[in-house]
């Protein structure tokens, strides 16, 4: 079990069991609830990896799998709200995208709905389309439906791709461009993009948790302050680092034929359900409440680029 502190304020006695905590947003999921006064549970297979960071709140580790059914029944018991912030991006043995994203989403929800947990949040993705020929996309869009079946009133929460410290996106690109004399492109670099800085999202889920969202909406998307091509983020990128970026389209064949080869590394640098998120573009879409309504500001390209710079 991780240390535990005091809780103090209104939401000391509403515990918030998170499933994902120790992920690249769960972490900061958890963080932020802890510096909101929340009690928080971190559900993990890995409890050991849990860390209290900067939280001033009671923070719990506990050993659970969101794919054993007994294990989330305990683990969700008690709690005031649930997040579900696992994710699946390479299929392997019984961890395939439908087991994760569908069925163990709708278990989860449904375990939470038994226990009288009053908010569940999931953590989704825009883009998530249920109709989609991507496995990985299909599954988070009939995963959003499932876990609405199971819980009515549970809040799907769509971020844009997102970029902090340690990331697989922003921080990549960063390397990639310092070291490559050529930068390949996805294609002829057109899919749009907005990205969103990974605190941001992490806050804002708190705050549907603390219930400041004044707007009845079950769907949240949450897309970055500016909307770019793959081309001009590189090129916005390339200015801000003062580096000359040569550009080199790549065909998507090409791309899905070298992250199938990743595939096989124990940490892949590429998936091909990232090269098939790439073939759509992934911005929030018009009429879904996100940020604003939730009173957040969101950082741009700019800011995060210089945050990472400064923490390196």
């Amino acid at each position: 079990m991780a240390s535990r502190t005091d809780g103090t304020g209104s939401n000391a006695n509403r515990l918030v069991t998170v499933f994902g905590g120790t992920g690249f947003l769960g972490r900061r999921i958890v963080e932020r609830l802890g510096e909101k006064g929340f009690p928080v549970r971190v559900a993990s297979r890995h409890p050991s990896r849990v860390r209290p960071g900067r939280s001033t709140s009671a923070v719990e580790a506990v050993k659970a799998d969101i794919l054993d059914a007994s294990s989330i029944a305990s683990a969700t018991g008690g709690s005031y709200a649930v997040i579900n912030a696992v994710s699946l991006y390479v299929e392997h043995g019984e961890l395939t995208f439908e087991r994760v994203h569908v069925k163990a989403a709708a278990e989860l929800a449904a375990a939470a709905l038994a226990r009288h947990v009053d908010r569940f949040v999931q953590i989704s993705g825009i883009g998530s389309d249920p109709r989609s020929d991507s496995k990985y996309i299909a599954a988070r869009g009939r995963g959003e439906a499932a876990v609405a079946k199971a819980f009515p009133g549970a809040l799907i929460v769509r971020p844009a791709v997102m970029m902090g410290r340690d990331d697989a996106f922003l921080t990549t690109i960063v390397r990639l461009m310092r070291r490559l004399p050529l930068y390949p492109l996805f294609g002829q670099g057109q899919t749009r993009l907005q990205p969103a800085y990974v605190e941001d999202v992490a806050e804002a889920v708190a705050r549907l948790i603390e219930g400041r969202n004044h707007i009845r909406s079950p769907v949240f998307e949450l897309g970055g302050p500016h909307t770019y091509t793959y081309r001009e983020l590189l090129r916005e990128i390339g200015r801000q680092l003062g580096i000359s970026v040569t550009l080199m389209p790549m065909p998507f064949a090409a791309w899905t034929a070298v992250a199938g080869i990743a595939e096989s590394l124990s940490a892949p640098p590429i998936t091909r359900n990232q090269v098939e998120l790439m073939q759509q573009d992934n911005i929030a879409g018009r009429g879904l409440p996100g940020f604003l309504e939730l009173g957040v500001e969101p950082k741009t390209v700019d800011d995060v680029i210089r945050l990472i710079e400064h923490q390196s």
